[in-house]
């Protein structure tokens, strides 16, 4: 096997992408440890504070409202200011907000900081800037995987440790210190990352983008498909309002809801208007050939990611009540088998980084999304007649295809584009959490097994897509230098 394969990525070496790899997968371990920290406490913190129901199921959505901006925000700013500065700011300020939510006293600061907490939820985007930066195109896909895989596991741990360390310090208070701790984690590790990392090798240059605002396109057709697919993710938040309003919760009153309403279409406007004036230059003069990139690309790859990463937040949440009240189980043991769904991502997200490496980036998504569908189309048989075992074999194999699909989606994304990676990656993101809101909606009309099936044809769909539109990054990608110079980047 040749020095250039990903069996070079020894993982216990000194060398700097390595270290930088371990540093960041923890950074991105700590903001999802905050960011789900109140999930496993939420019973705990519902006695405290006397919370309805209406008021835990409002939280639980402020949890996630903001991320799906935020990962576009953060972004946008790691493309101008780098991932190194990027990470520390947002893991200090996430653990302050987070320390401030243990302290609530009522449910307007519960849910006010629970909402600001969701910036911790794009800390995700400014890794995969920063691995970008440090590792060849030949080992992108393993060492994205292998970040957003140990990353992920930030979620599953909160759910293990976190109600341990509540009893541990005791009484009805001990939520409290649980939370606050993992807020002074991250807080103590931000200025840890800053000072161990750079933002890329030593010689190398850092490519920013050339205006500061929407993201750069390269043809008059990019221009309008930009602009298209802006709109999800607009109407995804008015869903989350229409949840808290009309649509069930009733927490925000009518003309509330239609403030939401009307604020959302006003920011969609300006985010046209912002396009406009980022892009508004390719309808007189084309973009030179060597500067063009596709942003098809990056559309398919922003459906990719919310038909895998949207599905799963969503079968993570509906599969613990469904083995308990199908099959009768424990609720401890039904929520383990619903939480293993994506406790694969820990080895199934490298697999699939480390597969598109090898493979070809574009067949190993298309045969994910392949293996997604199958894998629903399974999950919608079972039931009493087909068994417990038939329905944990099913989901294991099913969440295997959509974590490696999760994986092979940012495996590509680092090769568009290199001065956007954050911005990319950042909708990307956010077309994931997207996908978590239109799938939790569809799944409140329909029921579990119709659910499945629907989930199954979003990847046939989608593996179309894919199928048709993405090309197999190819050849070099040309950035300018701040000299003027043309710096030629492999992407083979």
């Amino acid at each position: 096997m040749d020095a250039g394969s990903t069996s070079s990525l020894r993982l216990l070496s000194a060398e700097p992408k390595i270290r930088v790899l371990h540093l960041s997968w923890l950074a991105f371990f700590i903001t999802f440890l905050v960011w789900f920290n109140h999930a496993p406490l939420m019973a705990a913190i519902r006695e405290t504070l006397s919370l309805s129901k209406e008021q835990v199921a409002a939280l639980l959505i402020m949890n996630v409202a903001l991320t799906i901006p935020a990962r576009i925000a953060v972004g946008s700013l790691v493309d101008k200011i780098g991932p190194r500065m990027m990470y520390s700011a947002l893991l200090a300020i996430s653990g302050v907000i987070c320390i401030a939510f243990a302290l609530s006293t009522n449910f307007v600061m519960l849910a006010v900081t629970r909402l600001l907490l969701g910036f911790a939820g794009a800390g995700f985007v400014v890794g995969i800037r920063m691995i970008g930066e440090w590792f060849p195109a030949r080992e992108a896909g393993y060492a994205q995987g292998l970040y957003a895989g140990l990353g992920n596991f930030g979620s599953a741990v909160a759910a293990i440790t976190l109600p341990a360390v509540a009893i541990a310090f005791g009484g009805p208070e001990g939520w409290r210190w649980a939370i606050g701790l993992t807020g002074l984690i991250a807080i103590a590790y931000a200025p840890v990352y800053y000072l161990l990392v750079t933002d890329g090798p030593e010689g190398s240059t850092y490519f920013k983008p050339r205006k500061s605002g929407a993201m750069e396109v390269t043809s008059a057709f990019d221009f309008v498909l930009y602009g298209i697919m802006q709109a999800p993710i607009v109407l995804a938040l008015g869903l989350l309002a229409w949840k808290l309003g009309s649509g069930g919760l009733h927490l925000i009153s009518q003309a509330a809801e239609w403030a939401a309403y009307l604020g959302l279409a006003a920011v969609y406007a300006l985010q046209l208007a912002d396009t406009w004036r980022i892009n508004n230059s390719v309808f007189d003069k084309p973009v030179a050939r060597i500067f063009r990139y596709k942003f098809t690309q990056v559309a398919v790859l922003d459906i990719a990611y919310m038909i895998t990463f949207g599905s799963e937040l969503t079968i993570v949440s509906i599969l613990p009540l469904f083995f308990k009240d199908t099959f009768g189980l424990s609720l401890t043991f039904a929520g383990f088998l619903g939480a293993s769904f994506g406790m694969t991502t820990f080895f199934a997200r490298p697999i699939g980084g480390w597969l598109s490496d090898r493979l070809g980036r574009r067949n190993v998504l298309a045969w994910c999304l392949a293996g997604t569908a199958a894998g629903y189309i399974g999950m919608s048989q079972m039931g009493t007649e087909t068994g417990v075992v038939f329905a944990v074999a099913v989901t294991f194999l099913c969440s295997l295809f959509v974590n490696a699909g999760n994986g092979a989606t940012y495996a590509m994304l680092p090769l568009i584009k290199r001065r956007l990676t954050g911005q990319i990656a950042g909708m990307v993101g956010a077309f994931g959490n997207v996908g978590g809101v239109l799938y939790l909606t569809l799944y409140s009309f329909v029921g579990i097994n119709t659910f499945f099936l629907f989930a199954a044809a979003t990847a046939i769909a989608g593996l179309a897509l894919v199928w048709i539109f993405i090309e197999e990054p190819n050849g070099q990608i040309a950035e300018e230098m701040p000299d003027g110079t043309i710096a030629m980047i492999d992407v083979t």
